[in-house]
């Protein structure tokens, strides 16, 4: 693809989102490094106060590279009177280095992404990750985000689904959209495709993700409890996150103390993989996880839930998932996975391959810019 200009000059992108942490802040990263590829001129804005050393580190290395240049404002996860100051701090960051096109990620980015545009005149691209499309639409909170989505339509110039679930959640939650809208899946490089082992002595589970509620940990502690009164397992838990004294609780509550290990997080979280037999994600919500796609990318056995994007990883091999917020189901699986390694070994197999060919940075990123395109000339 030809380098894309605007107005004589290369175009100029900046991506706004808040936390600096899990796959979100990966794909923006992954994004903006192929996009600059192309020729064009990167900016970021993203939260001061998430992320610790990874994203500090992380945040430094980028900014050579991003010629709009990198900047961490405090963002809240919540709504707060703070969120103005962020907005008029951005709004002077894009009268500065001149954006023509501002790409929101997440709620949070996509609100500042999309009220800017109202502001400054500028056009806007929104991509939800998951983000306000988790929310339940009879729910006090639901109610208010998806409200606020479908106010913030009119000034979304153009959409990225990065699954067809997602897609498809909008359109149910918030309605269809004449603007122009691209399904594109994330994508992994390909150094990412080498079979990982397991170590000796390693565990025979292991989550590695955010510790929130969300993510299923409760559920498959509730599955480890009990797997545990029929067989001899032990599992890992490799995060952190708002609800990790939750999780320290209820495995003192359920006499896991033996079976289960906490672990701060690894970077990368593919370092994990080797010290267990079968990564677990037992998500009750998702969008298109990067976790499931490293997991198969290593080619390690993988239990996962039948939400969000998951089933278009797995395509044809999706009866192996697990159905969400079922502890029973879970400690099922996870039996069926110790006494079936080699089967689970085979699946992930041709899991890897699946990835290999459909889910790929070149082509997140080349597909991203044909929407950028769509968008520039259709306003």
């Amino acid at each position: 693809m030809a380098i894309i200009k605007r107005q004589n000059h290369p175009l100029r992108i900046l991506h706004l989102f808040r936390s600096p942490v899990g796959g979100l802040f990966r794909h923006v990263c992954d994004l903006v490094q192929a996009q600059l590829d192309y020729g064009l001129c990167e900016g970021v804005v993203c939260d001061s106060m998430t992320g610790g050393e990874f994203a500090d580190d992380k945040c430094a290395r980028m900014e050579p590279l991003c010629s709009l240049g990198v900047y961490r404002l405090p963002m809240n996860r919540s709504v707060r009177i703070s969120d103005l100051r962020v907005l008029n701090r951005i709004s002077e960051i894009c009268r500065s280095v001149k954006p023509d096109i501002i790409h929101g990620h997440g709620a949070k980015g996509g609100a500042y992404a999309r009220l800017l545009a109202k502001r400054l005149s500028l056009t806007a691209i929104y991509t939800p990750h998951g983000g306000s499309l988790h929310y339940d639409t009879t729910s006090v909170s639901g109610i208010v985000y998806l409200g606020f989505e479908r106010l913030m339509k009119k000034y979304t110039d153009g959409y990225v689904f990065e699954s067809k679930y997602i897609a498809n959640e909008y359109q149910r939650k918030i309605g269809s959209s004449s603007k122009p809208t691209s399904i594109i899946y994330n994508g992994l490089n390909e150094e990412e495709f080498m079979p990982v082992s397991c170590q000796k002595e390693c565990k025979n589970f292991v989550f590695v993700g955010e510790l929130r509620k969300l993510k299923g940990i409760e559920v498959l502690l509730k599955a480890m409890s009990r797997l545990t009164k029929l067989r001899d397992a032990s599992l890992l838990v490799v995060g952190s996150g708002p609800d990790a004294d939750f999780f320290s609780s209820l495995i003192r509550d359920l006499g896991l103390e033996s079976s289960v290990t906490l672990m701060p997080p690894t970077f990368p979280a593919t370092r994990s993989f080797s010290r267990a037999e079968c990564v677990v994600v037992p998500s009750i919500n998702e969008s298109m996880p990067y976790i499931v796609l490293e997991a198969a990318a290593a080619q390690v056995p993988l239990l996962a839930t039948t939400v969000g994007g998951i089933p278009e990883i797995f395509g044809p091999h999706a009866d192996h998932l697990v159905p969400p917020d079922d502890p029973e189901a879970l400690a099922d699986a996870m039996l069926s996975a110790l006494d079936n390694r080699e089967n689970l070994q085979k699946v992930a197999q041709c899991i890897q391959k699946r990835v290999r060919s459909g889910f790929r940075v070149e082509s997140m990123a080349t597909e991203t810019l044909k929407l950028y395109e769509q968008v520039l000339h259709a306003t």
